[in-house]
């Protein structure tokens, strides 16, 4: 006796087929609900590639879609809103049947649009189906105050009517909007405040009955669609708000937040950022300046110039990582070398990423989106310059206590002494910010004490990372107000402090930072 051949779902294409293999429907929300029980009961997590949100932001999702609830993630701008609402298609069902032909993808045992019902009337259990992938059950909205309801839900279509020589009162004369397309899908609408109050009211009967109306069709589809929202908060965003009814139909309000540590910072940046293959081969670029990089968003996220209401995108450190490396990889070509690496001088390239990427206050517009953009960056070295050196401002508060005593060791010299004293002595160093490497170092190595100071604190470090180091530290000794720094004409100037103060009317004063 043969055994029965098992029919998978794919070979299916008709009704009669679909109901023999004893398929049965269920709404979406169902559907990714269980999905996220097998990914949880397996220790999967639905939602790759999402960095820092392990312990907030997808707990709370995952609560909310075992809940199956509609869901608006709430968050300032560069907080992987739309991305974590891409990333729930992944718990839809791989294939799913819908009435070949159906432009709102009909389930074959639920039909509600005329078409389907009339050709299943027509055709019985000869109805052809098909099947549709997860990645087309996506659509997606921007919100602008141009949508209209039509964009949405849909109209009436005189074109078809002319088509189909139907009256206007036919049912089948209707344009469906994206929504009813993307039903027995996930449907997301972007920035949702932006919407027109009207048209956000055109959305409740949607939320809670599940019905549309189209001019002056009375329809009852219950849609099947799984609602995702994002939004700025309201006190941000000036073109408009997310009106009350609204909001009490959206059953789960998520808030969104930036990295709250700079590892996981740094880990979004290096996933993000569009680094090419040939970059990758010839330019290094160490911890130190990547570290560097994720501390100006943190320094931007807390400076008085900044709109803090706005945000810092993460955007902001990924552009300027980018920057970065092709500020070393333009120096590379210039010097025609084979290889290099990002050093501190080439942190000028990321200005540009910083300007574009943050909203100044009235104070911040009148110090001039550049100079915060360098003031940042210096922020970023100062914060930074103490976790790998001592503290500047410890070792200039060390005196002798004039006491001596056997249990009690010396008091330290300043680690910094040899080098400002070298400053002082009318020493001063430029570096071209297009310098080669070898004359980048030995540059360097002329200031007496530098390297000592780097060799002590990292003996194991190797030749450019010891130039590196040294750089570092004349930078880090500017922002702690040990040495003088100014950025003139492609260039950077290191002297000492008072000199630089005296020489008044010697400087280009047109075009001096203090980058």
């Amino acid at each position: 006796m043969k055994k029965n051949k098992v029919v998978k779902y794919t070979d299916i294409f008709t009704l009669g087929q679909l109901k023999a293999s004893g398929y049965q429907s269920k709404s979406v929300k169902q559907e990714i609900r269980d999905n996220l029980i097998l990914k949880i009961r397996d220790k999967e997590n639905p939602f790759e590639g999402i960095i820092g949100y392990e312990d907030t932001v997808i707990p709370d999702t995952e609560r909310a879609i075992l809940s199956q609830h509609n869901i608006l993630f709430l968050g300032l701008r560069g907080q992987a809103k739309t991305r974590m609402a891409r990333q729930m298609t992944s718990l839809l069902d791989e294939y799913i049947p819908v009435i070949a032909g159906s432009e709102i993808n009909d389930d074959p045992l639920q039909p509600m649009s005329r078409y389907a019902l009339d050709i299943i009337a027509e055709r019985g259990d000869e109805t052809p189906i098909e099947w549709i992938h997860r990645s087309k059950r996506y659509g997606e909205k921007l919100a602008t105050p141009d949508v209209s309801v039509a964009d949405l839900i849909g109209d009436i279509d005189p074109i078809k009517a002319a088509n189909l020589k139907l009256s206007f009162s036919d049912e089948k004369v209707i344009h469906y909007g994206i929504i009813p397309r993307s039903n027995r899908g996930i449907f997301v609408i972007n920035e949702l405040p932006d919407l027109q109050a009207r048209i956000q009211v055109a959305l409740f009967n949607i939320l809670q009955e599940g019905d549309i109306q189209i001019r002056g069709f009375k329809l009852r589809m219950p849609l099947d669609i799984v609602f995702i929202f994002t939004a700025n908060p309201e006190d941000y965003t000036n073109r408009g708000s997310i009106v009350t009814p609204l909001k009490d139909r959206i059953e789960s309000q998520i808030l969104t937040h930036y990295p709250k540590q700079i590892e996981d910072s740094l880990a979004i940046t290096e996933q993000e950022a569009n680094i090419l293959p040939v970059q990758k081969d010839k330019i290094a670029i160490s911890d130190l300046v990547k570290r560097i990089i994720e501390q100006v968003a943190f320094e931007a996220r807390s400076n008085e110039y900044v709109d803090r209401k706005s945000g810092v995108s993460a955007r902001l450190t990924i552009a300027a990582y980018e920057n970065a490396v092709s500020a070393a990889e333009r120096r590379l070509l210039i010097n025609q070398e084979d290889k290099t690496q990002v050093w501190i001088s080439d942190l000028v390239g990321i200005i540009p990423a910083i300007t574009g990427k943050i909203e100044l206050v009235y104070e911040g517009e009148q110090e001039g989106p550049y100079q915060v953009a360098v003031n940042l960056i210096e922020k970023s070295m100062r914060q930074l310059f103490i976790q790998y050196f001592p503290n500047p401002e410890t070792s200039k508060k060390r005196k002798p206590t004039g006491k001596k005593s056997t249990e009690e060791s010396p008091v330290a010299e300043n680690p910094y002494q040899s080098i400002t004293r070298w400053f002082n002595n009318g020493n001063h160093l430029e570096l071209l910010n297009d310098l080669n490497d070898q004359q980048k170092i030995e540059t360097l190595y002329q200031v007496e004490g530098l390297y000592a100071l780097v060799k002590k604190y990292y003996p194991l470090a190797n030749m450019q990372e010891n130039a590196l180091l040294m750089e570092f530290v004349l930078h880090g000794l500017a922002a702690y107000s040990l040495i003088s720094k100014k950025s003139i004409d492609g260039k950077i100037s290191f002297n000492d402090l008072m000199g630089s103060m005296m020489n008044f009317g010697q400087l280009e004063s047109d075009e001096e930072d203090d980058f």
